[in-house]
């Protein structure tokens, strides 16, 4: 099966300081990997060459995969580009190199109307960088859905870099034949692990104005022993907080959860993974796969603490198989807010201190804040030691 549009799924991410990976994929295999761009709109006085590939999953054909890198960008600036030497013309705003710094964060897409809805929504706001815990375009293995996915997506994810990692439906894992997974994932959205030093698509970091971001991988193994566990590590201890306040973590399976759905999925890693979380000082960890909203208050081994991450849940980005919507009752101490409903979330990280986080629920015919939060960053509570420069974490025995 071929795509019956010669362009499509143009979609940008962030790769190292300055730089933007351009990704969309063609029918035509002789079209060049090529980008050209400029700060005017169809005068491009810069070009760059990638690479380009195609996949096959059973009977079906991906197009040629297109990526390339451009840079170095200016900040807060809007380029225009096209790709392929003769393709329609985009154009995405990048990041500002300083604060306030606004992030737009939605899991669990999808392909419906409360998905339009949600993206719609999005699309009002002035946000600067997309973060997508997981779950994508639920494919699960019929691979044309990921090319009307990025149909879908292209008008948003073409202007805007968006982050993701993975969830359990970019898995498409066939046992023998493809035992591995994430074969669709990993050629259409390539994120920058390489740069991060991860061996891995499925996690890795980055940063952008004073905010060091880390997908964690939920499908990945992360037990002690492991490749992941030890590269978070080392990508922790790498942080200077004096030039990097923020730190934000993003996963698929939520470690904490009042709603009854996927209960306990999450608990292996936590237990795995929480203390390093919450003696490297992390400020908040938002997670998907449930389709509902929560917000805990800071937490550490399921008991209130100040010096702990704020857990979200935001898996509620309109996916086909409805919200889960019955919860725990009577509702956990540590759980502040909680609603069944569609819709995304809004991080603006105001300066080294300060940040404010809203939900904004679909229900409404305009984007309507239901939940507000400011909060203090971890590095500059008094009550909360942080260090300038951590060293590789040493798990407690018990």
């Amino acid at each position: 099966m071929k795509l019956s549009l010669c362009f499509c799924c143009v979609h940008v991410s962030l790769v190292g300081k300055n730089f933007m990976k351009v990704s969309w994929i063609t029918e035509e295999t002789d079209v060049p990997s090529r980008v050209d761009y400029g700060k005017v709109q169809s005068k491009y006085d810069s070009s760059a060459t990638g690479e380009h590939s195609s996949y096959n999953y059973f009977f079906y054909t991906s197009g040629e995969i297109h990526h390339v890198t451009i840079g170095p960008l200016d900040p807060t600036t809007t380029y225009y580009y096209r790709c392929g030497g003769s393709g329609p013309e985009f154009n995405f705003r990048t990041p500002p190199a300083t604060f306030p710094i606004e992030f737009v964060i939605v899991g669990d897409l999808g392909q419906t109307e409360w998905t339009s809805s949600t993206l719609a929504h999005i699309n009002a706001s002035n946000y600067d960088v997309l973060l997508l815990p997981g779950d994508l375009s639920y494919a699960d293995s019929h691979q044309p859905l990921w090319d009307t996915f990025g149909r879908l997506v292209e008008p948003y994810a073409s202007r805007r870099p968006w982050m993701v990692t993975e969830g359990n439906h970019e898995q498409e894992i066939v046992p023998i034949i493809y035992p591995n997974g994430f074969k669709a994932y990993n050629a259409r959205w390539p994120m920058p692990h390489e740069e991060s030093g991860s061996e891995s698509n499925l996690y890795y970091s980055f940063d952008v104005v004073g905010t060091h971001i880390i997908m964690l991988g939920s499908y990945a193994e992360f037990s002690v022993d492991s490749d992941q566990y030890k590269w978070l590590s080392n990508d922790m201890a790498k942080i200077d907080r004096s030039r990097t306040p923020w730190v934000i973590v993003l996963l698929h399976a939520p470690w904490y959860n009042s709603n009854l759905a996927h209960q306990g999925e999450g608990e292996s890693m936590r237990v795995a993974m929480e203390e390093m979380l919450r003696n490297s000082s992390v400020d908040m960890v938002f997670a998907g796969h449930v389709h509902a909203y929560e917000r805990f208050t800071r937490v550490y081994d399921n008991k209130v603490d100040p010096c702990g991450p704020i857990y979200i849940t935001i898996g509620d980005g309109g996916n086909r198989e409805g919200l889960a919507m019955t919860y725990k009752d009577p509702s956990p101490s540590i759980s502040l807010y909680r609603e069944a409903s569609f819709g995304h979330g809004r991080l603006r990280i105001m300066n080294e201190t300060h940040a404010h986080w809203s939900w904004h629920r679909n229900n409404d015919s305009a984007s309507f804040a239901a939940d507000n939060v400011w909060f203090e960053g971890l590095s500059s509570a008094s009550s909360c030691s942080v260090k300038t420069r951590g060293e590789t974490f040493q798990r407690d025995e018990l």
